[in-house]
């Protein structure tokens, strides 16, 4: 297991940001765990330790959220979201370590940047699209992979849909949680199911299980929009940090 404190100082509040986002704020918190962690580790390690974490607790979103699921929505975007987590498989076999944090970091700043813009007004419902689902799918099943960062993506898809709010959430959490299943074998062909690692998720699940509860106990007492006002204005010089940390260790 690490043991370096360091290391749970950003562990800690990303596991966290992982249980809010499963008890009812939305897979898009999620995407700020891995560019925390990667502080102190190497994205692609950052994102097999978290994945555990996350295939748990989606656990308890397909338990209360099985049923009203929008099935088209999900053979619409799913197969193209399976080839995107086999693009991220082969590109981090690919790309180096400060590669991928320049990659994280430009990723962060653009959907940070695209909420913000588009949070200023509201689009009108619209019809499913296969080529918008095919191109969404893939990006949110590309970035899920690097790193868990797969809400905003699908997001841009299925939010237009205006599907009702629990058939949202059910097709959310199966698709989810499809995702993540989906990227349990590439992870492993990655190596990065190391006995260090499965230790520390380990070590860190119960917290996530706890974050989960208290996500449900804050998503009833706080504006979301307020929330994300927050998580997404954090994510701004996240990602920036990445940048520079990338282009520096790629140029030295």
């Amino acid at each position: 297991m690490i043991t370096d404190p360091l290391f749970y100082v950003f562990a800690v509040p990303a596991v966290m940001l992982i249980g809010l986002s499963k008890g009812g704020f939305g897979g898009s918190i999620t995407l700020l765990g891995v560019p925390l962690m990667a502080f102190v580790v190497d994205p692609v390690t950052a994102a097999s330790i978290l994945l555990p974490v996350l295939v748990a607790t989606d656990l308890i979103g397909l338990v209360a959220w099985r049923r009203e699921f929008d099935r088209s929505v999900l053979m619409s975007i799913l197969p193209a979201a399976f080839a995107g987590v086999a693009f991220g498989y082969f590109a981090a076999a690919l790309i180096p370590a400060d590669g991928f944090r320049v990659l994280l970091g430009l990723l962060s700043l653009w959907f940070a940047i695209r909420w913000f813009v588009s949070s200023r007004h509201q689009e009108h419902a619209r019809a499913p699209n296969r080529l918008r689902a095919g191109f969404w799918g893939a990006l949110s099943g590309f970035a899920s992979f690097i790193s868990h960062a797969g809400g905003p993506p699908y997001q841009v898809y299925v939010l237009p849909l205006r599907l009702k709010p629990s058939v949202y959430a059910s097709t959310s959490v199966l698709f989810f949680a499809a995702v993540n299943a989906a990227k349990l074998p590439a992870y492993f062909l990655l190596g990065q199911f190391s006995s260090q690692n499965l230790a520390t998720s380990a070590a860190l699940l119960p917290l996530g299980f706890a974050a989960t509860l208290v996500g449900v106990w804050i998503v009833r007492r706080i504006d979301p929009a307020s929330f994300y006002w927050i998580t997404y204005g954090v994510l701004i010089p996240v990602g920036a940090k990445l940048v520079y940390d990338g282009v520096v260790g790629l140029l030295s």
